[in-house]
């Protein structure tokens, strides 16, 4: 509960600088914010979503309440742990909002070098700091999930008994423990270059700038799947409900989950192939990124099939998560445009990459974080919302995403580069549209706030299985008592007993 609210918050923070993004480019001058201010602008709003949104909003939140639940456990294993986890996550975010009060950043999200060790304000140490903060409660998380989901499972819940969603959960717990430090210590190293002069990345003193690159995109690319593989866990979970089938090819969708967070750490050289790393090395890493689609697809494939011939019902919950597959697909296709060099030399730093990384980000992460939480809202809180009114915001967000980023990738084909405030006036015309959306897309996620905080108070009380789930958390009261489950349950069987003939 401590973790949704600060995430919340967070959220809305981000939100807020993006919003002041698109009013600016709504215009091809620079009429709103100065070139310095719209730096700072993207680079808060960069740093708020990834690390204190994206990488622990379905972890933290919906991972931290649903794993015991799923595991027919009482509590996560370490419960001290876990609220050691949230009191660094609130520190780290203290840290980068700080940066505001100090002048801001404007190094980008990705603290590049020099940028962060040269030319940059002092608040940039301030940024680093945070970031460095909520690494370790990432890495808390991800080793309480680890040892909670190995010695905390009920009886006869084996392996290949376990919900999708705590395979997921599971599989990016490795990838925050192995990847996470990673990045510690390279935000360690531009700390110590600015402080001491250390020449590590500054060449001027013997450093590499391309190493930061190498260092941090080891760490960020993995962290694309700490964002997203929760999410394809999330509709693991919806999609079968709502269609009343079992999940198509369980197990090749648990080992496909393994094989993302694995290749995941194989691929991260794609983000550098105008960089001048070897002709061979790029080759290589093209071809590892055209590997790791593989899984992904099988995913996509595997959802649909289990929507075939399927009783579907289309709550709020479905219509989020079929939003997810949708935008999902667009993003995970256009993003083998990226790992095709010939292609990549000309899409590099343009507005194709910005609306490929939201497509993945946003429309997957995001949708399936409002159609988890739309799901087990009546788990968690006791309450069941307003129908009506959480398919009306499904359909807003989808719409709204699409018109705010889909003209992105038309802006990025025409060469439009990222990160500037000022374009040519022949694209004004995709950008009015995409900041058009970007008004829809507020409104829709300001519509789930409204409803989900009016239900608290006034909706109806819901019944402990409103949708007719099969998992352990639906077998328990709603919201649980203190320790979950009166009596530790037994299990006997798979996590999807749908009956396609009900």
């Amino acid at each position: 509960m401590l973790y949704a609210a600060a995430i919340t918050t967070f959220f809305f923070v981000g939100g807020a600088a993006a919003t002041l993004i698109r009013l600016e480019l709504a215009t091809p001058a620079s009429d709103l914010v100065s070139a310095e201010t719209y730096n700072k602008l993207f680079t808060i709003h960069g740093v708020i979503m990834v690390w204190f949104f994206l990488i622990p909003s379905i972890p933290a939140v919906l991972g931290n309440f649903l794993v015991p639940l799923m595991v027919g456990a009482k509590d996560m294993a370490f419960p001290r742990l876990n609220l050691a986890s949230w009191y660094l996550y609130v520190l780290g975010g203290i840290f980068t909002v700080a940066t505001l009060l100090a002048g801001g950043v404007d190094t980008g999200w990705t603290f590049y070098t020099p940028y962060s060790t040269m030319f940059s304000n002092g608040a940039v140490l301030l940024a680093v700091c945070g970031v460095f903060v909520v690494g370790f409660s990432s890495i808390l998380t991800g080793l309480n999930i680890i040892v909670t989901v190995h010695r905390l499972r009920a009886p006869g819940l084996t392996w290949f008994r376990l919900p999708l969603f705590v395979w997921a959960n599971y599989a990016t717990s490795l990838i925050l423990l192995l990847a996470t430090p990673v990045l510690a210590m390279t935000l360690v190293l531009v700390a110590l270059e600015r402080f001491f002069y250390v020449g590590v990345f500054d060449p001027s003193r013997g450093g590499d700038p391309l190493l930061f690159q190498h260092l941090f995109w080891f760490y960020s690319h993995p962290a694309v799947y700490i964002m997203v593989l929760p999410a394809m866990g999330v509709a693991s979970e919806i999609i079968p409900c709502f269609a009343r089938r079992p999940v198509f090819g369980y197990r090749f969708m648990a080992y496909a989950i393994l094989a993302i967070a694995s290749i995941g750490f194989l691929v991260w050289g794609h983000h550098m192939f105008v960089s001048g790393q070897s002709l061979y090395a790029g080759l290589v890493f093209s071809l590892l990124s055209f590997l790791v689609a593989i899984p992904s697809a099988i995913k996509v494939f595997n959802w649909t099939a289990t929507l075939y011939k399927g009783s579907i019902t289309f709550s709020a919950p479905m219509l989020y998560a079929l939003g997810f597959v949708g935008l999902f697909t667009i993003g995970g296709m256009t993003g083998l445009f990226l790992a095709s060099i010939a292609l990549d030399v000309h899409l590099t730093d343009t507005y194709f990459v910005i609306a490929h990384f939201h497509y993945i980000m946003v429309g997957g992460s995001v949708m399936c974080y409002l159609g988890g939480i739309h799901f087990w809202w009546p788990k968690i809180s006791g309450r069941m919302y307003p129908e009506g009114w959480g398919r009306a915001g499904a359909l807003l967000i989808f719409f709204g995403f699409n018109l705010t980023f889909f003209p992105q990738y038309l802006l990025g084909w025409l060469g439009m580069p990222r990160r500037y405030h000022e374009y040519p006036p022949e694209l004004q015309l995709l950008n009015v549209f995409s900041s058009a959306g970007a008004v829809v897309l507020a409104l829709g996620y300001l519509l789930p706030l409204g409803y989900l905080g009016w239900s608290l108070f006034f909706g109806r009380k819901a019944p402990d299985n409103p949708w007719g789930a099969t998992g352990l958390e639906w077998q328990t009261a709603s919201p649980p008592p203190k320790h979950n489950f009166r009596d530790i349950p037994e299990v006997h069987a798979g996590p999807y007993g749908y009956d396609p003939a009900r």
